[in-house]
């Protein structure tokens, strides 16, 4: 059962890849749907028998390398962290295999497509299924290749290269820390398999290793290198400049990623690094300081922005850092409840945005939108209880693991702690601000678009609209019914077992009152504000703007943080390689080597070409030149 569920998605991978040609269309997107949806339950039965019997297992596939000490097995390791990432990858890429038949009808390269998507889907698996860094390391690169793929899957529209391989880049940087920390770790334990490592933990605690001039830990050292291969794929502050771009691959694409795959890859390496990190205060509050600063500036930036797909982008941006600040704060368990309702809300988001702008024909902007709630009455409904779960309106999926993160944070009672729960609480207002402004400003008030008539607006068809409506009873129930599992006192203590290390548990029993109540009701309260702002009387949000102009630039623009980065790396580095270019290449390489060689031919052979005149006698002469060279070397010899 756990083969099928790992390697079914790459069956499927292979035959839509190299045989959807042969197989067709159709073939490819029922049988890639169909593998994916036999994983996805297969995952539902693994994580019923973790819950119930308290299953676990390591299942040695084969062994993989071996070379001198250094011995790592490809392995399906099955706990409560691994069954619960299985069953949030396996629903969330079922349904977008699915909704992508829909989306994607009119599309040249419909094979390819559900191929990537399955090679993704199977990448994914590999990492949170791993027993080794080695084998996690694997399916890291993997979904770094296939998202890389995906984003680029139009690769006509230059901007869809660009984006690919911006974010292509910017992950090579947090995964050569990563690399560095994974090098480091082979290095003072000897292995890389986790039960071996995090065994050996408490013994390595004092050590210390000169690391770029600076004594430091080596624990903290290796949660620090770790932690920056976290920033790169769960697009945390710095290196979070790629995610956004990724919108300009199809919107299934988007909701993978975004939702349940590779951006919460970096979460899963925290808790999975548990052992690890609860040994490195510094690098547990690092973790937390980068978590509540990302999740602030991009729900700032959210505010302002005018593309649908950009906005829950930057959602998924700051979302992600909720879940660092709640692992940085040591409720890792949190951080993985979070993870599992996001996955539900956050993929219905970006779906039911699909259907927006396939209804809309490529549209993206917001502002070309508007006054369709009835035309699409069950994309409104959807999208209407996605945004009421990512604000965290009561008893709804996000309240549930949103509010328990604040709690914990404040029940630290630490100074970075109370730090994180104030940022949160803030940014669950600016959250709910610029979620109601996308669901107004896309279905009510007026309708603005002059390509289209609202007459031809019609709804998405049912092969769309059925995973959205099963997303939707996520994002109502996953909070409820799996909060006493995932952070109840006892029983999660019992359900995560050894698959989470808790060296001080928080005890959240004892929250205040005015702490349980304070984030619902500012959230409730933004609902009539931003109705009032976006729909009833807009003069006042103009006025807001123009008296704030700077400001708005400052948020439209991204904190600056492109051209930031494009001043000091992307300038510098074109400048450079264009003075390599044109002296080292052109002037060097190619004047002194092929091209200076094919002008030495070019010359010598201009000038045999006068012999070929026709005339007998300079043939003659020719020849006998030669039988005298030939001649005088036989006799020399």
């Amino acid at each position: 059962m756990e083969y099928a569920i790992v390697f079914l998605p790459l069956i499927g991978a292979i035959v839509s890849g190299f045989f959807g040609k042969i197989t067709g269309d159709r073939f490819s997107e029922i049988f890639t749907s169909f593998l994916v949806s036999i994983s996805a339950i297969l995952s539902f039965v693994v994580f019923y028998f973790v819950v119930v019997q308290g299953y676990a297992n390591n299942i040695t596939i084969f062994s993989w390398i071996t070379s001198g000490d250094l011995k790592v097995n490809w392995s399906i390791k099955i706990d409560a962290l691994s069954s619960t990432m299985l069953v949030v990858v396996g629903i969330v890429s079922s349904l977008v295999h699915i909704y992508s038949i829909g989306y994607m009808v009119h599309d040249d390269c419909k094979t390819r497509f559900m191929s990537y998507l399955s090679l993704f889907t199977f990448a994914m698996l590999t990492l949170v299924t791993s027993d080794n860094f080695f084998q996690l390391f694997f399916g890291w690169e993997g979904v770094g290749l296939c998202s890389y793929l995906l984003i680029g899957f139009w690769y006509k529209k230059p901007s869809a290269n660009a984006a690919a391989i911006k974010a292509f880049i910017v992950n090579r940087v947090g995964d050569f820390g990563f690399a560095l920390g994974i090098f480091l770790i082979f290095y003072y334990f000897g292995t890389l398999n986790y039960s071996e490592v995090f065994a050996q933990i408490p013994f390595i605690v004092g050590k210390q290793i000169n690391f770029l001039g600076i004594e430091t830990n080596v624990i903290t050292l290796i949660c620090l290198l770790l932690f920056l291969g976290c920033m790169g794929k769960s697009a945390q502050i710095f290196l979070h400049t790629w995610l956004p771009d990724a919108m300009e691959g199809p919107t299934p694409v988007s909701a993978l990623i975004h939702a349940a795959t590779m951006v919460t890859a970096g979460v899963f390496l925290v808790v999975r690094c548990s052992p690890i990190f609860e040994y490195s205060q510094f690098a547990l509050n690092l973790v937390c300081i980068v978590g509540m600063t990302t999740a602030f500036i991009t729900a700032t930036i959210a505010l302002v922005q005018n593309d649908i797909k950009k906005i829950i982008a930057y959602s998924t941006c700051s979302q992600l850092g909720y879940m660092f600040f709640a692992a940085g704060v040591g409720a890792y368990h949190v951080a993985i409840f979070h993870l599992f309702t996001h996955a539900f809300f956050k993929a219905l988001l970006f779906l039911g945005s699909g259907s927006v702008i396939h209804s809309f024909r490529n549209e993206q902007d917001i502002r070309l939108m508007g006054g369709v709630w009835k035309k699409l009455p069950y994309t409104w409904i959807l999208m209407l209880i996605g945004t009421l779960a990512l604000t965290g309106f009561p008893f709804l999926s996000g309240y549930y693991s949103k509010d328990a993160i604040i709690e914990f944070a404040y029940l630290k009672n630490s100074t970075v702690g109370f730090y994180a729960a104030a940022i949160g609480i803030l940014t669950a207002v600016l959250t709910s601000i610029y979620s109601w402004r996308l669901l107004f400003k896309t279905f009510h008030g007026k309708y603005s678009n002059e390509k289209i008539k609202i007459n031809e607006m019609h709804e998405s068809p049912m092969v769309m609209l059925v995973p959205l409506i099963l997303l939707g009873l996520g994002a109502i129930g996953s909070g409820f019914l799996f909060k006493d599992l995932f952070i109840g006192h006892e029983s999660s203590s019992e359900f995560w077992r050894n698959s989470i290390l808790f060296l001080n548990p928080i005890i959240h029993d004892l929250s205040p009152t005015w702490l349980l109540l304070l984030t619902p009701l500012l959230v409730i309260i933004s609902i009539p504000i931003s109705y009032y702002l976006f729909l009833k009387d807009k003069k006042i949000l103009s006025n807001l703007v123009q008296s704030n102009k700077q400001v708005y630039e400052f948020l439209l623009n991204k904190w600056y943080f492109d051209e930031l980065y494009d001043f000091i790396f992307v300038k510098p580095i074109k400048r450079l390689g264009l003075i390599f270019w044109k002296n080292g290449d052109i002037k060097t390489i190619d004047q002194f080597g092929p091209d200076g060689f094919a002008k030495l031919v070019k010359f010598f052979s201009n000038k045999a070409v006068q012999f070929q005149n026709g005339y007998i006698y300079h043939y003659a002469f020719v020849m006998l030149v030669g039988f005298s060279i030939l001649l005088t070397y036989l006799i020399l010899i």
